[in-house]
């Protein structure tokens, strides 16, 4: 999908340009079924027309960073990133705040810091780059102007918009479901179709232990953040020594024991699977 996520939407969902998954965005009524998907009223919402439904893999592994307010679509489900952090959507804009911890306004209101709820409908229009800093700038202090209408929405009216458009919508997602599937085979053929850890010797993978010496495992398979220990270090047990950052959290690996550290067997920045040994105690207790 790199160097372009709207190139991969494009390509995924069998449409003729850039322009026409611009067009869909713009065009559809997204509905919010969820909130808090990543963090701070994050919204979780799909379109209310199919055939704006567009569709995409997330990242695997996922980004490390993704800047706040940014917009992406994952699985069929569009999410609003309420503050930066890691992420897995394919991204296509970026947007105004979810949330404001700091001041009430007429979009957030005391008690409730998220911008959105349970059933709201969002459409989206283009801004330049110098109309959304001064928006992001303004909007948490109630000063830019958010378009808010009262709505209703009506099952029977919807369940009779799906039938009267069942051709149309059935059309759209057999391309859709074609150009998955070739987009999935050009991947198995390129042989991309599954991830595997260039880990550079992130563990030796070597289970012995001098005698009298005690493991220190990883719990989970992630990348070592921070190596908080150096050989030679005398540790307590219960004492973080190593940090893996795996599904977008960070995880303390603490001694299981006390003792002196006599091998580190992980790199920082590399990758660890669970049950490795990533350091060695030595007179543990």
């Amino acid at each position: 999908w790199c160097p372009s996520n709207i190139e991969f939407i494009r390509r995924i969902n069998g449409l003729e340009s850039e322009q026409a998954v611009r067009d869909i965005v713009f065009n559809a009524d997204y509905l919010v079924l969820g909130l808090g998907d990543v963090y701070l009223g994050a919204p979780v919402a799909t379109p209310l027309d199919p055939r704006h439904r567009l569709v995409t893999t997330k990242y695997n592994p996922a980004r490390t960073w993704t800047p706040e307010n940014a917009v992406g679509i994952g699985g069929a489900y569009l999410c609003v990133y309420g503050m930066e952090g890691p992420g897995g959507y394919q991204l296509f804009g970026r947007t105004i705040q979810m949330w404001n911890s700091w001041r009430s306004t007429r979009e957030f209101t005391p008690g409730h810091p998220y911008l959105l709820r349970f059933f709201d409908r969002i459409r989206f229009y283009p801004v330049s780059e110098q109309e959304l800093i001064e928006a992001r700038e303004a909007f948490p202090h109630g000063a830019y102007p958010v378009r808010i209408e009262e709505t209703t929405f009506s099952w029977r009216d919807y369940a009779a918009f799906l039938a009267d458009n069942a051709e149309g919508i059935g059309a759209f997602k057999a391309t859709q479901a074609a150009a998955f599937e070739a987009e999935r085979a050009d991947w198995k053929g390129r042989g991309l179709d599954s991830f595997v850890s260039d880990d550079g010797g992130a563990s030796s993978g070597d289970d012995t232990l001098p005698e009298g010496a005690t493991a220190v495992n990883a719990q989970v398979t992630g990348n070592v953040w921070k190596i908080l220990v150096a050989e030679g270090d005398l540790v307590e047990a219960g004492q973080p020594v190593v940090i893996v950052e795996s599904m977008k959290m960070e995880m303390d690996v603490v001694a299981p024991a006390s003792g002196r550290v006599v091998e580190i067997r992980c790199q920082q920045g590399r990758t660890v699977r669970a049950g490795d040994i990533i350091l060695v105690l030595e007179g543990a207790a």
